[in-house]
């Protein structure tokens, strides 16, 4: 083995550790305590007033009630219950939502005649907030699973949609021309242009609509199920238990942060086989 393969062997073993050392001295302790510092003003407050005794336990418990009614929770499997339904139906929802969504998008954003026809009712319809077709809905498909998915995936559809063909039409026209001139086919066009061009602004769109999807089922869940996050959120306060509504708000707050961070991650994974538009 000569020296300049000992030397390039020795440097790409170094590598990594010189990722860390640039990573450890890029680090500021401000970038970690900067997103705590309103959860810890709002924990503190909580503490003060509960320990000062300025509103009712009933109506405001301290944190060490609300973190013990948790674990209470967790231990008896009723959150990993109604977790695991809530879980399924925006699974389910999001999918059929998400999925309608990304072909109706492409096709108005491709077709100028079909956004012409079918652009301006889209968006009016798209005016009426989900949990506005409750009632009817309601009426068509009682209070079963179908009522859930359908909300859930109205909440998907209008972001995906609008994100989707305003990312075809945002497509630079030279693009376009070039795979014209090439007379590129269809699946070609589709997966070497349309998708990677799009991929940024599809997937701001996306997770717009699972935060639009997870609000609408904690709702819906509150309003006409008896399974699910919200559901129990609905049945602490019943029994006048406000520990475990504000046990039932933590959890929707990690798991909605859960998914969002998951997409994020997803998509600066993807942004590499997005083209420049420069």
């Amino acid at each position: 083995m000569n020296v300049r393969s000992l030397v390039a062997r020795d440097v790409k073993a170094a590598a990594p550790f010189g990722r860390l050392a640039a990573g450890l001295r890029a680090f500021r302790p401000a970038d970690l305590l900067l997103p705590l510092a309103l959860p810890a003003a709002v924990l503190l407050a909580w503490q003060v007033t509960a320990v000062n005794g300025w509103l009712p336990v009933q109506i405001l418990p301290p944190p060490a009630m609300v973190l013990s009614t948790l674990h209470d929770l967790i231990r008896d499997g009723d959150i990993a219950a109604n977790l695991k339904i809530s879980l399924w139906r925006i699974s389910l929802g999001f999918a059929l939502g998400a999925g309608s969504g990304l072909v109706l998008g492409t096709l108005l954003g491709v077709s100028k005649t079909l956004d012409d026809y079918l652009g301006p009712v889209f968006k009016a319809l798209a005016q009426i907030p989900s949990l506005g077709w409750v009632p009817v809905l309601i009426l068509i498909f009682g209070l079963a699973e179908a009522l859930k998915i359908v909300i859930i995936a109205k909440a998907c559809l209008v972001p995906t949609v609008l994100a989707t063909a305003q990312g075809i039409r945002n497509i630079p026209r030279h693009y376009l021309e070039v795979a014209r001139v090439l007379r590129l086919s269809g699946r070609t066009r589709l997966f070497k242009l349309l998708i990677p061009a799009t991929l940024p602004t599809v997937f701001s769109g996306l997770r717009l609509a699972l935060s639009h999807a997870w609000i609408a089922l904690i709702v819906v869940e509150m309003l006409a199920a008896q399974e699910g996050v919200g559901y129990m959120m609905v049945w602490g306060r019943t029994l006048f238990q406000i520990d475990i509504v504000i046990a039932g708000m933590l959890v929707i707050g990690v798991i909605g942060l859960a998914m969002d961070t998951g997409l994020a991650r997803i998509a600066r994974r993807l942004r590499g086989w997005a083209p420049d538009h420069g």
